[in-house]
């Protein structure tokens, strides 16, 4: 969805300065609208390299708060209305026991707005820190008089999926490591060792054999030639953060994505997890399916499913319920969609959803297990092969040279 920088005037008169997402600029006005904003200037953003992934400012005058402090605040939140502590009360304390500054001034500017007569969703919305899922999780609370209920569902809800995304992120971390030691080794041979041998050849005036002259001209090149490949690699990241940037091109690569063999089937199980989780426990909050399924699909990072799962929501208004349409999408995985389908016919949907996730976040551990199973020997296969290649390269070189010296 393209992404619109603002500025805008709240009602304490302090002008703001941030970005916010809309199909179009009009959408963009009147959702700053309807958070209380007088909208100055509306412009689409632009994409570019001083970007983060996927289109997101690396510098922001604003900048959200990070997930970890987001579950913090409202687990505190939960447990100090848990304790009978009225909203305010709660905030103040919240406010002093804080040590992050930036946590602290949006919850300053929270409370001053719950005090001006605002509901708790209204103000968490006016800070643009929040996802549409948890404020209208909030929101649901508010409207059903369950607010540290809620609070808890959510806590839940981001505390596994923090640990689901730090379980893949760990699983990754041994294999960056392994590839960033093969790539530094090979380097290493390429400009230092290699170069040791490259006088000797020269003074014995004998042609090399050809493996031996790929070698000593790739290390030529890393050595005197590397920024070349610093620019090339600047200008390819670049390029790829333009094309994701973009809905037609990022919806392109997100399809050959789940094309590919074992990662395509973890994405479309990471998808279904968090689809299942999030859908569930909006379900469970009072908030109808079809506001459910919008907000959904917000959540979704790949725009295929996102795309699909839009579809759905058609369907869903003409009442023919959510796992048949599901099915024909033909994007999300049979199991998940079976087990959907008995919890519309049993009327246990909500449960389902929530067992479905659990199913699949199960699932999402043993692909990286099985992932790393088949990656970690294949790097270290492929190093083995380089290495040996480049040794075997100056092997046949010294030999040759004995064969003319006798």
């Amino acid at each position: 969805m393209p992404r619109y920088r603002y500025e805008a005037v709240d009602n304490t008169g302090e002008v703001l300065h941030d970005e916010i997402e809309a199909p179009t600029p009009e959408a963009a006005v009147e959702r700053l609208r309807d958070q209380g904003l007088l909208p100055l200037s509306v412009n689409e953003a632009q994409s570019g390299f001083l970007r983060g992934g996927f289109g997101q400012p690396l510098f922001s005058k604003r900048r959200a708060l990070s997930r970890k402090s987001v579950t913090l605040l409202t687990q505190q939140l939960a447990n100090l209305l848990h304790a009978g502590m009225p909203l305010d009360r709660a905030l103040t304390i919240l406010i002093s026991v804080s040590e992050n500054e930036q946590a602290q001034n949006l919850l300053e500017r929270v409370q001053e707005k719950v005090r001006g007569g605002a509901s708790l969703a209204d103000a968490l919305e006016a800070q643009s820190a929040f996802s549409r899922f948890y404020l209208n999780m909030i929101r649901a609370g508010e409207a059903g008089g369950a607010l540290e209920v809620v609070l808890k569902r959510l806590t839940e809800f981001l505390e596994r999926s923090q640990a689901l995304r730090e379980t893949v992120t760990s699983a990754l971390i041994y294999p960056i490591i392994l590839l960033s030691v093969s790539a530094l080794s090979v380097i290493i041979l390429l400009t230092f060792v290699v170069p040791q041998f490259q006088q000797l050849f020269a003074d014995a005036g004998k042609a090399l054999p050809l493996a031996t002259q790929i070698v000593i001209a790739v290390g030529d090149g890393f050595r005197h030639y590397w920024w070349v490949g610093a620019i090339l690699l600047v200008l390819i990241v670049a390029a790829l953060r333009q094309q994701l940037s973009q809905p037609v091109s990022r919806a392109r690569w997100d399809r050959w994505f789940l094309r590919l063999p074992l990662f395509g089937d973890f994405i479309a199980k990471v998808e279904t997890a968090r689809l299942s989780r999030t859908l569930g426990t909006l379900l469970g909050n009072g908030v109808s399916l079809l506001n459910a399924l919008t907000i959904v699909r917000e959540t979704l990072t790949n725009q295929v499913l996102a795309t699909a799962l839009g579809e759905v929501a058609e369907h869903v208004k003409t009442g023919r319920g959510l796992a048949e349409p599901l099915l024909e999408a033909g994007n999300f995985p049979k199991l998940a969609v079976q087990m959907i389908r008995v919890g519309e016919e049993t009327g246990q949907l909500q449960e389902m959803l929530l067992q479905v996730a659990d199913t699949y976040d199960g699932e999402v551990q043993t692909a990286v297990k099985r992932m790393l199973t088949l990656l970690e020997p294949a790097l270290i296969l492929g190093l083995g092969v380089i290495i040996a290649g480049i040794i075997m390269s100056i092997l046949v070189a010294i030999l040759s040279l004995n064969e003319l010296a006798f």
